[in-house]
């Protein structure tokens, strides 16, 4: 079975309308998390604690979309073997 890995980050949005972050050196990465789950539990804490300011924005990215673990691997991911 495939892990289904989540990352959760966030920070400030030049526009609250759009997803364009203000300054990308300053992205908070809150972590990575096993299951969607504690992924959202993260997210809304996040989400909560920075309510105040409307440019503040988190994210869910559901990092096993990104990868198609039937698909052989690419020629980096062979060097690493």
């Amino acid at each position: 079975m495939a892990q289904r890995l989540h990352l959760v980050f966030g920070g400030e949005l030049v526009d609250p309308t759009k997803t364009v972050f203000r300054n990308v050196d300053d992205i908070h990465i809150v972590g990575i998390f096993p299951n969607y789950e504690s992924a959202h539990n993260a997210w809304k804490a996040e989400a909560q604690r920075t309510v105040d300011n409307a440019h503040m924005r988190y994210f869910i990215a559901h990092l096993h979309r990104l990868r198609d673990e039937e698909a052989p691997a690419s020629s980096t991911e062979e060097l690493g073997e």
